[in-house]
């Protein structure tokens, strides 16, 4: 089911002078958001047209960069301790472009954190593991005036106005 849609604004005084006003600017409201939507949704069917198109018409040179890549790390590889000048350098400048060994920083992966967490800590090595320490909002606004007094601290709210136009939606029409 697809959310609803609303209107949001800042409480306001409005210029409508009558319910039936009202009720009709709502249900104007609500068709412009529908075609809004229907002219969304016709975007997004051009464009996943026209993606798909520029897709297909790069693909073949896609396969043909991959296939060149390939052949030209392999003769690099091969001659890598000339190119690297024994190992001096890590870039080699050639007529038509340049091409570079690099290493990558040093990265940590952590698979079963919970298990690695409780183990680092069995183990003595609990300088490895992180405790995070972080406002507890939830309860602020649970005993609002027991931190009323604490700078930094405000809590905020502010009224909306929000117009929903009702929706029917179409049934799934089995195939």
């Amino acid at each position: 089911m697809a959310k609803p849609k609303k209107v949001k604004a800042a409480a306001a005084q409005g210029v409508l002078q009558s319910r039936d006003e009202v009720i009709d600017a709502i249900a104007k409201i609500g068709r412009a958001i529908r075609e809004r939507s229907r002219i969304e949704a016709a975007m997004g069917d051009e464009l996943a047209s026209t993606k798909a198109l520029f897709e297909k018409l790069a693909a073949p040179h896609a396969e043909r960069i991959m296939e060149l890549s390939a052949g030209v790390q392999a003769w690099c590889e091969a001659h890598r301790d000339e190119l690297t000048q024994g190992g001096k350098v890590k870039t080699a400048d050639l007529p038509t472009g340049t091409v570079k060994w690099r290493t990558t920083p040093p990265s940590v992966s952590v698979k079963g954190a919970d298990a690695v967490m409780a183990l680092l800590i069995d183990r003595g090595l609990d300088r490895f593991v992180r405790t995070k320490q972080e406002v507890n909002k939830e309860a602020i606004l649970n005993e609002p005036d027991e931190v009323a007094a604490v700078p930094g601290i405000t809590i905020q709210q502010r009224e909306e106005f929000v117009i929903e136009p009702f929706e029917a939606e179409l049934s799934e029409v089995a195939a």
